[in-house]
């Protein structure tokens, strides 16, 4: 794939009537499955410093190796990927490790040991955030989760409130460059342009919530020189735009007691 053939002209209109309406777009980067150091993920913190946005890694805990803390360059948040990314639901259902129908006792006890696992790992740089393997996750997890210490949840596709439940926000990610059901590769480029401009659309005519960072998603492990190239072009794009980067903090407190989080800026 060229990217110079690309039609980016959706893309640049939809940010030039951002930059005309003076408001900004909070942008993050979310990349899953990390287990070791890899050349793909050496590829992955080179593309995160070259664009000076962070990467957050979501870590497999039950398969994280020492080394893997131990090179982990600064730009690249850990951050917490179930347990061991194994799915409990039958073969004809969509995979999912936190299922509804697993008993909560056994949710509670794997979200609880991956944790304390990372946390050993990386001390503080973990940032107390919940990816659930495949963004699929029961509800009665979100409790169980504040009470257990994170802060925060990932999933996929724009989120419905600030909070998962009291204590735990909800950020997702919203554009996943892969062609999972096909080959792999990256999906018909015009298709993702399509897709991000119809998101932000929704933001800025408030119909979605621009107050959550337009999350992508990504997975160094299986990207092609394709998909590098897109991942590459869109977030520099939406970088010269009307975007400011948003990485994890732990929440404040507001003055109402609600928990916020207004950590913004470059690395």
């Amino acid at each position: 794939m060229t990217q110079t053939r690309l039609d980016w002209s959706p893309l640049d209109e939809e940010l030039g009537a951002w930059q005309r309406a003076g408001i900004t777009l909070p942008l993050w980067w979310r990349d899953d499955d990390a287990v070791t150091q890899t050349p793909a993920l050496a590829q992955l913190s080179t593309l995160s410093k070259t664009l000076e946005i962070p990467v957050h890694l979501a870590v497999i805990p039950a398969r994280a190796e020492q080394s893997l803390a131990e090179t982990l360059s600064v730009n690249l948040i850990p951050v917490v990927h179930g347990w061991s990314h194994k799915s409990h639901t039958c073969p004809k259902e969509k995979k999912s490790e936190f299922a509804p129908t697993r008993a909560i006792k056994s949710k509670q006890e794997e979200a609880k040991s991956a944790l304390i696992r990372l946390r050993a790992l990386f001390g503080d740089r973990l940032a107390p955030m919940f990816v659930p393997p495949w963004n699929r996750i029961s509800d009665d997890m979100y409790p169980v989760l504040a009470d257990l210490g994170y802060q925060a949840v990932s999933t996929f596709k724009p989120r419905t409130a600030a909070e998962a439940t009291p204590g735990l926000l909800q950020i997702n990610t919203h554009l996943d460059p892969i062609n999972w059901r096909g080959n792999r590769s990256v999906v018909d480029p015009g298709l993702l342009i399509e897709q991000t401009c119809q998101n932000l659309q929704a933001r800025r005519s408030g119909k979605t919530d621009n107050s959550e960072p337009f999350g992508v998603l990504t997975h160094h492990l299986v990207h092609d020189a394709a998909i590098w190239s897109f991942t590459e072009a869109l977030i520099g794009r939406l970088l010269a735009g009307p975007a400011e980067i948003w990485h994890f903090s732990a929440p404040t407190q507001t003055s109402q007691g609600a928990p916020t989080n207004n950590d913004q800026g470059q690395i």
